[in-house]
């Protein structure tokens, strides 16, 4: 017989969330592990004693960890989705017929956290990873990835001299009506002073100005070349009004944007991630692995865990930064950059002496530490006499009077770095940086919402890394002690069955769960 449902409200129910939600369910399994009650003290501070009641702590941290979870950047749409979804109403504390906060709200309390609070949240997660063994410490990976900024390169804003400042304002204000070429114009300039005024010296931006003639060249006959942001620009020339701390960044084979850089820290046990932070793109990557390291070493001594081996890629590579991380007790394995070779071909280099010998018998001495473009080198040079008579004089240093070797003042510590990542220790550890670290940037970007930073300014844009960071750990979290509980379930069912009635199971065709069921 045909069934056919017919849809009446009831005037009365009686239901509940508690009973609607499996008990499997993603988010009633986090509901059971995750205690914030903490956050009630570490709060407190921060409001008034008088007063409309704010939204709960717990309420907001746990609506930015749905946004995470969810891939959800938008907090208008991340209210939409929640109120949609049982599980997450459950998770929340919320009835069905409760209404949740106003979307604006979010942002506001954002605001009003520093980022101290989200750093303690952080920790507190990752202390529940240490404590369940999904932690070694002993080796970390780290990497960056440029991730996408709240502005446009449509506003960007021309630098001026700072005497020239205030005129140059006036002028804007004057022609913005009457701008020939129609770009997107900021609602309020949040940038200081100083952010609008030029730095650059006089060699940095004739620079500038002969790669400008050169991208107009290459560049302005493509398709969409006239967009402003499709043009040079540099951040030494420009800035954006709309975020200041926000940079032009570049890489390879994709389009100019403004951007923060996220670095990140990850454990090779079972890829947690032990720190997280927004820098200004701009930086390098080897300008920023110092201020990283100091920072977590912290954390995992914190935790009573011992910091040994740290991979990172070229980018980081610098002789400084091996010397750092020598004084500091970590082997590094990080790839030197190309340009290094270790001393000049045909030269032998006598350490107790520090001299460099030739094919000739002749010695290039140690004259002078210098820095070049805030690098620190050595400079060694022959005597003219010696080079005057030489057989190879032209081919080895051409026109000039004497040889001159110009080379890191890091060279020790360079070759010890290069003797660990030839190694076959260090080929390993290659594997297991590229095992690591790589997809969990890629699992953040692409299905946990870091792909775009829908805040303003540097300090907030660590927050949203910060809670992106708490969410992935949450899922890992979640994971390894499901997977925990089974390996333990199948253990103790060895312990009650022998291993003959095993086998006689198996070839009936029944598993261990049947068998314990």
């Amino acid at each position: 017989m045909q069934g056919k449902k017919t849809y009446q409200e009831k005037l009365f129910t009686d239901f509940r969330l508690s009973s609607r939600v499996p008990k499997e369910n993603f988010y009633r399994r986090l509901k059971a592990v995750l205690d914030l009650n903490y956050l009630y003290k570490l709060t407190k501070p921060y409001y008034g004693d008088s007063g409309q009641k704010s939204v709960d702590p717990l309420v907001f941290f746990k609506l930015c960890l749905v946004g995470y979870l969810e891939n959800i950047i938008s907090d208008r749409k991340l209210i939409e989705h929640c109120s949609l979804r049982m599980d997450i109403l459950f998770f929340l504390d919320y009835d069905i017929d409760e209404p949740l906060p106003w979307h604006s709200t979010i942002s506001r309390t954002r605001q009003l956290f520093p980022e101290s609070l989200f750093e303690e949240v952080f920790s507190k997660v990752l202390t529940m990873c240490i404590e369940k063994g999904m932690v070694s410490g002993h080796t970390q990976a780290i990497d960056s990835a440029p991730v996408k900024a709240n502005a446009s390169m449509d506003s960007l804003e021309l630098k001026v001299p700072e005497e020239e400042l205030e005129e140059h304002l006036r002028k804007v204000r004057v022609m913005s009506a009457k701008d020939r070429e129609p770009h997107r114009k900021a609602k309020e300039n949040k940038a200081s002073k100083k952010q609008q005024t030029i730095t650059a010296e006089k060699r940095e931006l004739q620079e500038i100005k002969s790669r400008n003639k050169k991208w107009q060249k290459e560049q302005d006959q493509r398709p969409g070349a006239g967009n402003k942001g499709a043009k040079y620009t540099s951040n030494k020339t420009h800035y954006s009004p709309t975020d200041p701390d926000a940079r032009i960044s570049v890489k390879p084979g994709k389009a100019r944007k403004l951007n923060y850089l996220s670095q990140l820290s990850v454990d090779t046990a079972h890829h947690v991630i032990t720190d997280i932070g927004a820098y200004h793109a701009d930086k390098k990557d080897n300008q920023c692995l110092q201020h990283i390291t100091l920072r977590l070493k912290q954390r995992l001594w914190q935790q009573g865990l011992y910091w040994e081996n740290l991979l990172a890629d070229t980018a980081f590579s610098s002789g400084e930064n091996y010397a750092f991380l020598e004084q500091q007790g970590i082997n590094s394995y990080i790839p030197p950059h190309g340009t290094y070779k270790g001393g000049p071909e045909g030269f032998t280099y006598h350490k107790e002496e520090d001299y460099w010998e030739c094919a000739q018998g002749k010695q290039v001495k140690f004259r002078k530490v210098f820095i070049e473009k805030g690098v620190k080198k050595k400079r060694y040079l022959s005597t003219r006499k010696d080079c005057r008579d030489c057989p190879i004089k032209k081919k080895c240093i051409g026109k000039s009077h004497e040889k001159r070797i110009d080379i890191t003042y890091y060279k020790e510590e360079y070759d010890r770095n290069i003797a660990r990542v030839n190694s076959k220790q260090g080929r390993y550890m290659k594997r297991k940086r590229q095992s690591t670290v790589e997809p969990v940037f890629g699992t953040l970007t692409q299905f946990m919402g870091l792909r775009k930073i829908n805040t303003i300014g540097i300090k907030q844009a660590n927050k949203v890394m910060q809670m992106a960071a708490i969410a992935y750990n949450l899922k890992k979290y979640l994971k390894f002690i499901e997977k925990k509980v089974k390996s333990e379930a199948k253990s103790l069912a060895f312990l009650f069955y022998p291993k003959k009635t095993f086998l006689t199971f198996e070839l009936m065709g029944l598993s261990p769960q049947k068998i314990s069921s």
